[in-house]
């Protein structure tokens, strides 16, 4: 008997315990019921003109191939063989209302280039959507339809939300309309390559094709953000998926709503991370800041007196923690305004007075130069570096007035990520920044370093120009 009550008590007690683990489990079924109807369904045509044939467009019916296609192709297909000579493209994505007047908030790839939008509600009606305007930049579109006392999302504040919080995501995934998955916020501001201007929010949510454009919920019901982008090898959810945080969005619907597109300041300046390498280098006590490559000549940062090898730390009084953080700064800034950036130049900060230009509304094509012939090749120096001084004519064409063409790289000089092509500009050693203007005086540079010394390298890259740190140079 006493056996039986141990046993008894036991199975009470772990009854308990699933119980409570059971409490612990957020439920979203509230959510779900009261902001499921905010939740559209936007599917769009394009007609495409391919070539004649007989055969049917290869991905005709594949939604994921198609918004694969839509992301990376936009407004153009790859020529197949077998294409017809006119198709439509069809593509499904997801949105959420905003106003109840019917404007909708959705990413501006789900809409690009389409003929025809076309939006479904969770009460099966459907309605033609005009497109009020669309950025490329953040991913966001506005369009609207011709609706009234439509259900509204509730919108939250992004720069609330905290690591580790539970978020749910509602859309059409692969066409499966409001379809709600769930996760954790796994990372906030991260940066993605060619995506300079979103701070993106990155969770666990399962999303895929269909799901973009739809919205990112909190536990409280508020929308946080867009989901916009996932990371994947086979084109479904692997657990990583990156949202635009709706604070952002909603200035960016603000002026689209206005003037149909977006403003965006500009300093004029091609920047990169500061390394720990460069932090010792420029005398920094720790790594931070946007290092300053490039200043366009005539532009916002020429005017105000910011100079290459400048490290910006701060942009309007707010620091830049790392150099991703000022394209986003910079492009929030209204154009024309008047603010105040600290550059660390020569071991010391100051104040710097700049007003902000514009980025236009596209980006001016990239200039690309030929080197010609190549002076007598001299021998490898310290570094393992043949270098050789430019002709007039190729500083003409490269737009330099000194500098050094790197003609090939030797020994010990494949560890300082230098290139065949690179041009060096100019050196810092101890802290002290010289322009490069001849073999004799970088050698002489070169001659003045320690065995395992280091030195910092500004160099021209086709039309970019880049920091390279070079340490350990061996006593050649």
């Amino acid at each position: 008997m006493k056996k039986y009550l141990i046993t008894l008590a036991l199975a009470f007690f772990a009854m308990l315990g699933v119980q409570a683990q059971a409490r612990d489990l957020p439920d979203f079924t509230e959510l779900v019921e009261k902001q499921g109807a905010t939740v559209v369904n936007i599917s769009t045509t394009q007609v495409i003109k391919g070539r004649r044939g007989a055969q049917p467009f290869p991905f005709d019916g594949d939604d994921a191939a198609q918004e694969l296609l839509r992301r990376f192709f936009p407004g153009q297909i790859p020529n197949l063989p077998g294409m017809p000579q006119e198709f439509k493209n069809r593509s499904l994505g997801s949105g959420f209302i905003v106003s109840a007047d019917g404007h909708i908030l959705t990413n501006a790839h789900v809409v690009d280039g389409a003929d025809e939008v076309l939006v479904k509600l969770t009460d099966k009606r459907e309605f033609k959507a005009k497109v009020l305007g669309s950025d490329k930049r953040t991913d966001v579109a506005l369009i609207k339809i011709d609706a009234n006392n439509l259900p509204v999302a509730r919108l939250g504040d992004s720069s609330k939300l905290k690591v580790g919080e539970w978020v749910v995501a509602i859309g059409s995934p692969f066409g499966f309309e409001n379809t709600v998955t769930a996760g954790i916020v796994s990372a906030k501001g991260r940066s993605l390559a060619h995506e300079n201007f979103v701070p993106f929010i990155q969770t666990d949510v399962a999303i895929n094709p269909g799901n973009s454009g739809g919205p990112l919920f909190n536990m409280k019901g508020e929308v946080i953000g867009i989901n916009s982008q996932i990371y994947s090898r086979s084109g479904g959810s692997m657990g990583l998926s990156f949202a635009i945080p709706i604070d952002l969005a909603m200035d960016v619907q603000t002026q689209l709503k206005a003037k149909g597109k977006v403003s965006r300041g500009r300093l004029g300046i091609g920047i990169q991370e500061v390394s720990k390498e460069l932090a010792e280098s420029f005398n920094l006590g720790k790594p931070q800041g946007a290092l300053v490559a490039s200043v366009e000549k005539g532009s916002a940062a020429d005017k105000a007196g910011i100079e290459v090898g400048d490290i910006i730390l701060k942009f309007d009084g707010k620091a830049v923690a790392e150099s991703g953080d000022l394209p986003r700064m910079v492009g929030s800034t209204r154009p024309g305004s008047k603010t105040t950036v600290q550059v660390w130049r020569k071991g010391s900060s100051r104040d710097l007075s700049v007003t902000v230009g514009e980025i236009p509304d596209e980006d001016g094509s990239t200039r690309t130069a030929s080197r010609g012939g190549k002076s007598v090749e001299p021998p490898p120096n310290r570094l393992g570096l043949v270098l050789s001084v430019p002709t007039a004519e190729q500083k003409r064409a490269l737009g330099i007035q000194h500098g050094l063409i790197v003609d090939e790289v030797k020994n010990s000089g494949a560890r300082s990520e230098l290139r065949a092509g690179d041009i060096i500009l100019s050196a810092i050693v101890k802290g002290s920044q010289a322009d490069v203007k001849s073999l004799a005086q970088f050698n002489d540079l070169l001659q003045g370093l320690e065995k395992n010394g280091s030195m910092t390298l500004l160099v021209r890259r086709g039309d970019a120009q880049t920091f390279i740190t070079i340490k350990g140079i061996s006593d050649k």
